[in-house]
């Protein structure tokens, strides 16, 4: 599963209450939930989806909460609120306590504005951002030996955040800084050294939207293209971004919110799930960049938006609640990558059987006779282009003749050579290559890179040379055919994805 936290939903401003966060392994999320009394009062609801089917817990205090609280839910089943308290921020933990809530104080941060940050990989630390006017500090706000801790000032205000590892060090930034936002890289292990990890060109605005650590694919927002398009590029790679035309609605948005885990080094495999949203409702959009397709499906009945967990199976897990089932998982098995059929090889020609050998005369010496040609044996040819090198031709018939000797029949006069073997045209099954026995390229495909064909071609003439040990091929590395595929499929409109210092250095 992978966590996003885009730009819409990070943003300070406006209530919290309703959003479903979900933890870094999928077994707890956490929301506001709403009191049926008069008064529509808002309290902390925790999710279990770990188990057989889904279940809510109200976590609910003495009072009622703010609707502009933030939630964020640990691996352990506790469950982080930030409150705001006059002009600081309250850091506390609530769990289950038989009947009641148990609550934790973790402490508190001075400062005017403080936003969550998504789970972390692990799913017990958590972190803040603290933006100001001209910098934004970063804060360990649990995990820490003494309550919040600051980690770094970051010159520029940041927004997002995405982690780029499972071991939760590298941490993507979405920094505004001089007029122009680009996305920064901050090594929690160096403390908190800042390096630039996403420029297409230096005067566009580059954003992080979604990372997947298992691919490296990236996700991201820029007006690169000349306004702001979704693109997509890979960690660690000197390719240029893409910006497919299928992530280009028309009277509409598209929000990645959930990622397929699992595909190591496999980002063109993965699928993305998407929020769409429009005048007429909200759905859901499916996307691989193998396919350069959006498949739309329509979105459950409750569904939270812009929430959802992907399996390593495959299957979309969509968090919904009515009201007749405030707390449910809508499960959705979306198809696999689709792979396009091969195309079928056609038969060769018949090869007429061989003609009889003529009766031996009682006369003459006695020559040992040729290798007799049965139908379907073909001669090698490994002179010239014909024959692939390195390779080996169809071995020939096992065993020799032998001559007859004196005590078994008499002495006869030599054998006449055979004559050539025709071939015979077979039923016909379309147009045959005239190579014979290759793989037939598609004429309406001219760049089909089907490999040749390693059979060699029929000849009358006898081979001139056998070599002893035929020569091995050099083995070619698993990743550099996919590669040589992949750079063809890149937009040229853009420049490459930077990774810089930090620890950022394609692995």
């Amino acid at each position: 599963m992978t966590i996003c936290a885009t730009e819409d939903t990070m943003a300070p401003a406006g209530p919290l209450a309703g959003r479903l966060t979900i933890a870094a392994d999928g077994s707890y999320a956490a929301r506001l939930a709403r009191h049926d009394d008069a008064a529509g009062s808002w309290f902390p609801e925790r999710w279990t989806l770990s188990g057989p089917e889904p279940y809510a817990v109200p976590l609910q205090g003495t009072q009622p909460e703010e609707p502009d609280s933030a939630l964020l839910p640990l691996t352990d089943g506790r469950v982080l609120i930030l409150r705001r308290v006059a002009d600081r921020f309250a850091v506390s933990l609530l769990y289950p306590a038989g009947p009641g809530t148990g609550e934790l104080l973790l402490g508190a941060v001075a400062t005017p504005r403080l936003t969550l940050l998504p789970p972390t990989p692990g799913g017990t630390l958590a972190y803040a951002l603290a933006p100001e006017a001209d910098h934004t500090t970063l804060w360990r706000v649990h995990g820490g030996a003494n309550g919040p801790e600051r980690v770094t000032r970051i010159p520029g205000r940041c927004t997002g955040g995405a982690w780029l590892d499972r071991g939760g060090r590298l941490l993507a930034l979405d920094r505004e800084l001089d007029g122009r936002t680009k996305t920064v890289v901050v090594d929690l292990e160096r403390g908190g050294e800042t390096a630039l990890l996403l420029q297409i060109t230096e005067e566009s605005n580059d954003r992080l939207l979604l990372a997947d650590p298992d691919s490296g694919l990236l996700l991201l927002r820029s007006d690169a293209p000349g306004y702001d398009r979704l693109g997509w590029g890979v960690l660690g790679s000197s390719l240029p971004v893409r910006f497919p035309e299928c992530l280009r609605p028309t009277g509409g948005t598209l929000t990645p919110f959930a990622v397929q885990p699992g595909q190591m080094l496999a980002p063109e495999s993965c699928a993305v799930a998407f929020r769409m949203t429009a005048a007429s409702g909200t759905w859901l959009g499916v996307w691989r960049p193998s396919e350069r397709q959006l498949r739309q499906h329509p979105a459950p009945e409750g569904w939270l938006p812009g929430t959802g967990l992907w399996t390593a199976d495959g299957e979309l897990l969509l968090p919904y609640a009515t009201e007749a089932e405030p707390c449910g998982v809508a499960r959705m098995g979306v198809p696999g990558e689709v792979v396009e059929p091969m195309e079928q090889v056609e038969r060769v020609r018949a090869v007429r059987a061989v003609e009889p050998v003529r009766p031996m005369g009682p006369m003459g010496p006695v020559r040992q006779a040729e290798p007799l040609r049965t139908a379907g044996q073909v001669e090698p040819t490994w002179a010239g282009a014909g024959r692939p090198r390195g390779s080996m031709g169809p071995m020939g018939p096992m065993g020799s003749h032998r001559s007859a000797g004196p005590e078994q029949r008499p002495a006869q006069p030599p054998v006449e050579p055979l004559e050539a073997v025709e071939a015979v045209e077979g039923p016909p099954s379309g147009a045959v290559a005239e190579s014979g026995g290759g793989i037939v390229p598609d004429a309406g495909d001219a760049d089909n890179r089907s490999t040749a064909s390693a059979q060699p071609s029929a000849t009358d003439a006898e081979p001139q040379h056998i070599p002893g040990h035929p020569q091995m091929c050099r083995p070619v590395p698993l990743q550099e055919a996919p590669l040589a595929a992949r750079q063809t499929r890149w937009s040229v409109i853009s420049g490459p994805v930077r990774i810089s210092g930090g620890g950022c250095a394609a692995g």
